[in-house]
C-alpha cells in the first residue's frame, strides 16, 4: 500500500487555540484525521508526526526514503531559518510539498522567504487546511508518486 507522511513543525500542536484569526480553529489532530480519511479513499495510508524540535523533523525526513511516496510538510517557523531542514530535504529521494495555513507572503516580510521551497516539489500557502488536502491530492492523483 502506498503511503504519505505528514510532517508538522513547531507550535502546530497548538492549532485551534493559537491565533485562530490567522490559523483557524481546526486542531492538528482534526487535520490529521481528515487527511487520513481522504487518502484512505485512494487506498493509501497516512502517517503523521509533529515536533517542536528541528532535529526530530530531520530524523523523520531522513527515515522517509523507501517508506513514503511523498511528504506533506508544514515546517512552520523553520521555513525561514533552517538550512538543516533544507539539506535534509535535498538529501532524500522522497518528494516534499511545503504547506502553510496562512499566506506567508502577505504577512511579516521575514515570512515571505522560504529556505525550503527551492528544494521542494511545490509550495501551497494561504488556503488554510485545504492546503494539506491539495498537497495530498498532488501525490494521490499520479501513478509515479511524483505529484502533479
Amino acid at each position: 500500500m502506498k503511503r504519505l507522511l505528514m510532517l508538522n513543525g513547531p507550535n502546530l500542536n497548538m492549532l485551534g487555540q493559537r491565533e485562530p484569526h490567522i490559523y483557524g480553529f481546526d486542531t492538528l489532530q482534526t487535520i490529521e484525521e481528515d487527511i487520513r480519511t481522504y487518502v484512505q479513499t485512494y487506498n493509501w495510508e497516512l502517517d503523521a508526526y509533529q515536533s517542536n524540535h528541528e532535529g526530530h523533523l530531520i530524523d523523520k525526513l531522513q527515515q522517509s526514503n523507501g517508506k513514503y511516496e511523498g511528504i506533506i510538510f508544514n515546517p512552520a517557523a523553520y521555513t525561514h531559518t533552517s538550512v538543516a531542514l533544507r539539506d535534509a530535504i535535498s538529501a532524500i529521494d522522497t518528494p516534499v510539498i511545503e504547506v502553510h495555513l496562512s499566506n506567508v507572503h502577505a504577512r511579516e516580510s521575514f515570512r515571505s522567504k522560504s529556505l525550503l521551497a527551492p528544494v521542494c516539489k511545490g509550495q501551497i500557502s494561504g488556503l488554510g487546511v485545504v492546503g494539506y488536502k491539495l498537497a495530498a491530492q498532488a501525490f494521490l492523483e499520479t501513478d509515479d508518486g511524483e505529484g502533479g
